[in-house]
């Protein structure tokens, strides 16, 4: 007795197709060629019954002479080989070994009609071989564990992920068709939630919310086990695990801990810590939702500021601005605290929690201090000794007796009231002293409070230039050649002032004594002149009396007598005319030179007290 398998088999066997692949039209009519167009040979995989046949195929040539066929293609004598034959006789076509439609779903053969002598009685033609789908795979899921999330208090409907799974058997089938399922769910921690909270979409595996109650303070987290089966969920199937955390939303709202602070400060401090403040919050830590960000109020002068510590979430409270004992002892700030992210519309709608900081302010023994640094004076340089410089020029903070003395003075210029602080000038200036720079002379005064607390200032006198000096003429005695041709026009005098600019340079030359009035002088530069007599004189001593006055102001000037010789010089200009006197003629340098070398001179020289 044949099982049902086997008795179709059988007759699959028995009454397996002949096909006439290639046909006369008619007795004495000329037989017209065609292609052979049959529909697919379909044969199911997995098959245990091999070697099986398939189909015969047969060419009307038989009817004439003997025929042999011939197969060729994959499965014959191309990759994959071996897993069909024809029979050369008969035409029957078989199959040698079970079929895998995952690996071969389908094959394209070509079959042939020849002579015993190997020609071709007919043209080839196409045999297409489709293996039929069983279903031999399982569905697979892509993943073994799929992770997602969903925030708490989702409601119900919610999406939460997706799955994903395939099947290698034939798409257009059953055995394909996937069905998805939830078939277990734990929570974390365990039996947190006793209802079924999560559910999936049958055929396109979304994991949705199914009830309400998601409370991440409740569960952190479900474990779900997944199954997906073909057949469109009544065949083979396989397991998965879906991890699912409940997100937190921000729902509590920051909360001191306690309500009230008392902190102490040093006065005269910044950037210093001086206490921490502590709130509570039931969300996630480590995220906006639990980290806290804290506000001062009541600080009209921003002493201080807050900042929130990453790790513990406490407040810490700083001086940013010195505070002043003297000026205020105590400071009463209000905090109030907030998360960095927004409250969820699903929290409590409470005011901001606040608490109240009460800061004293620790008193120090505070540095006494000078008005300013350096302290500048402006002092004449002719100023008499015993004149008040300066007063009033420190104070301390806790007003208590103050002590000055004179820690550095080169000149010994300066005095200094061990009680009050005014400063004198002990000593007359002097703008030559090598102490003095720039016209600056610098000096340090220190100032002591009655708790040893010190401090120093330096001391800049600005000397101011007076005019104390008249101008001087040099030379006061000349020789002046006359009578021939070496005779010079006249004699070059300069003037000299031991002030600096602005109460020197440029002098100004006059002669006004009635017994001069045979001389004149007449300017070359700033600080040069050239006396020259106006008529010839004999030979013979002349005292002529020059006026000199200098720029400063007031200005200063000076009466000078010079003594002239005039006298015959020989032919070697010897008058002692090196002492001063111009040679008009060849020998030595001209007049006129002179007195461009002078020019050129006051020149640079100008230039220098310029820089």
């Amino acid at each position: 007795v044949c099982s049902s398998a086997e008795h179709h088999h059988n007759e699959a066997q028995q009454d397996h197709r002949t096909l006439y692949l290639w046909r006369n039209q008619g007795k004495g009519m000329m037989r017209v060629k065609r292609d052979w167009i049959i529909p697919p040979i379909r044969v199911s995989e997995n098959s245990r019954y091999v070697p099986e046949d398939l189909v015969q195929i047969k060419s009307d040539k038989i009817f004439s002479g003997e025929v042999i066929y011939k197969l060729e293609g994959p499965g014959v004598d191309q990759e994959p080989k071996n897993l069909f034959e024809i029979d050369d006789k008969t035409g029957v076509i078989r199959s040698k070994r079970p079929l895998d439609r995952e690996q071969y779903s389908s094959f394209t053969l070509k079959a042939f009609a020849l002579s015993p002598s190997g020609e071709r009685l007919e043209n080839p033609t196409t045999i297409e071989i489709v293996v039929l789908d069983q279903n031999d795979n399982k569905p697979v899921f892509t993943q073994k564990q799929f992770f997602g999330s969903v925030s708490e208090f989702s409601v119900p409907g919610t999406l939460v992920m997706s799955v994903l799974a395939t099947d290698a058997d034939d798409q257009m089938t059953e055995n394909a068709a996937l069905g998805f399922s939830i078939i277990g769910q734990d929570s974390i921690p365990p039996n947190a939630v006793n209802k079924t909270m999560f559910g999936i979409n049958n055929q396109t595996g979304a994991i949705y919310t199914r009830d309400v109650g998601l409370d991440r303070e409740v569960v952190k987290e479900f474990k779900l086990k997944l199954r997906v089966a073909d057949m469109w969920g009544d065949g083979l199937h396989t397991d998965a695990v879906a991890i699912i955390s409940v997100s937190d939303i921000n729902n509590h709202a920051p909360q001191f801990r306690p309500a009230s602070y008392s902190m102490k400060a040093l006065e005269n401090r910044n950037n210093i810590e001086i206490g921490r403040v502590s709130v509570t919050d039931r969300d996630d830590p480590g995220t906006g939702n639990w980290e806290a960000k804290y506000t001062i109020s009541n600080d009209p002068y921003g002493n201080f500021a807050i900042q929130t510590d990453p790790v513990t979430n406490q407040g810490i409270v700083t001086v940013v601005k010195p505070l002043d004992y003297e000026v205020k002892r105590e400071h009463n700030l209000i905090l109030t605290v907030e998360n960095v992210n927004p409250l969820s519309s699903k929290a409590p709608n409470l005011p901001l929690s606040s608490a109240a900081v009460l800061v004293t302010v620790v008193n120090e023994n505070e540095a006494p201090y000078f008005k300013e640094n350096p302290i500048r004076i402006e002092v004449p340089e002719n100023e008499e000794p015993g004149k008040l410089l300066k007063s009033n020029i420190a104070l301390d903070p806790d007003h208590s007796e103050l002590r000055f003395q004179i820690s550095k003075d080169p000149e010994g210029w300066l005095d200094i009231d061990r009680d009050t602080g005014n400063i004198f000038l002990r000593r007359s200036l002097n703008m030559k002293s090598p102490h003095v720079k720039n016209n600056i002379y610098s000096a340090v005064i220190k100032v002591t409070d009655a708790g040893g607390v010190s401090a120093s200032a330096t001391v800049n006198i600005i000397l101011e230039e007076t005019n104390d000096f008249p101008p001087q003429i040099r030379p006061l005695s000349r020789f002046l050649c006359t009578g021939d041709s070496r005779a010079t026009p006249g004699l070059l005098m300069t003037a000299v002032d031991e002030d600096r600019p602005p109460h020197a340079a440029p002098f100004s030359f006059l002669i006004t004594d009635s017994l001069s009035l045979n001389w004149t002088v007449n300017k070359v530069n700033d600080t040069h002149t050239v006396l020259s007599p106006t008529v010839d004189l004999e030979a013979g001593e002349y005292a002529v009396t020059v006026w000199v006055t200098d720029s400063g102001s007031p200005s200063q000037s000076a009466l000078t007598q010079v003594n002239v010789t005039v006298c015959h010089c020989d032919s070697y200009g010897d008058c002692r005319s090196e002492s001063g006197a111009f040679l008009a003629s060849s020998v030595g340098i001209s007049f006129i030179a002179l007195i461009i070398i002078i020019a050129c001179g006051a020149l640079l020289l100008g230039k220098c007290h310029a820089e």
